[in-house]
């Protein structure tokens, strides 16, 4: 029970990595608040984790964090239910396969908006809590178009980008006090937003006729020949939020097949 007493708040957690990511932590004896911007989809998880137990580890949030009163509300009612928060896995994100011509000024703010806003603003509502309590783990999403950007992506990967800095920033700031701040950049991952499911939809999305030309451009670069695990990708934000990873902070854990080397 490597997480046991921890609070963590996981956003993004109604499907796919996010998921993955808040059924291992309760696993691991985490109280998770599933964090989403659809409330059904945050329910349906929660309800799976708690199954028949009276003790309940799971409650559902419905927040979009890109706007920080729907962050303020998201995080106060997950205290309020399970007290500090002490671990945040930064997760939530959209995904778009657009020509860099095509791509307006709106997609292009909101897809910032999405990863690199949110993330700045659901750190900046529960830092304080681990720096009261001298503890903290800070996950943030990144990805390996962040890392080495990919084609008809521009706006996708330079908000992953400036993700991967954030984190290298706040590990530098907040290190004596305990908190660590990593990332995780995956490779392609086998989740419902890579498969095109929510294209068009605030969760994003890949759409249908682009998803099997994005598939076969990612198999042919990677050694491995296949696509990630949401649960690979789950047990790196767990290892990065246990005190397994106590000495790690500033860094980039990319699960991603050799994609990336």
């Amino acid at each position: 029970m490597r997480l046991k007493g921890k609070v963590a708040l996981v956003t993004g957690a109604g499907s796919g990595l996010g998921q993955a990511t808040a059924q291992l932590f309760a696993q691991e004896g985490a109280k998770v608040i599933v964090a989403d911007i659809s409330q059904r989809r945050a329910e349906a998880v929660a309800a799976e984790i708690n199954g028949t137990a009276k003790r309940k580890k799971a409650v559902a949030v419905r927040g979009d964090v890109s706007k920080k009163a729907e962050v303020d509300v998201m995080v106060a009612e997950g205290r309020g239910r399970f007290g500090p928060i002490s671990i945040l896995v930064n997760n939530a994100g959209i995904a778009q396969i657009k020509n860099f011509l095509d791509i307006s000024p709106e997609e292009w703010q909101r897809m910032l908006d999405i990863h690199m806003k949110g993330t700045f603003l659901c750190t900046q509502a529960v830092i304080a809590d681990m720096v009261t309590a001298s503890w903290g783990r800070i996950v943030n999403t990144a990805s390996v178009a962040g890392m080495e950007g990919g084609p008809q992506n521009a706006h996708y990967a330079a908000a992953k980008a400036a993700i991967i800095g954030f984190t290298r920033s706040l590990a530098l700031e907040f290190a004596r006090h305990n908190i660590t701040v990593n990332a995780v950049a995956p490779g392609l991952i086998d989740t419902p937003m890579a498969r095109g499911v929510g294209a068009g939809t605030g969760n994003g999305g890949i759409p249908g006729a682009k998803v099997e030309q994005v598939k076969q451009f990612f198999l042919r670069r990677i050694p491995m020949r296949q696509l990630g695990r949401p649960i690979d990708i789950a047990s790196a934000h767990l290892y990065l939020a246990s005190d397994d990873a106590a000495y790690v902070t500033g860094q980039i854990l990319s699960p991603n097949g050799g994609y990336v080397m």
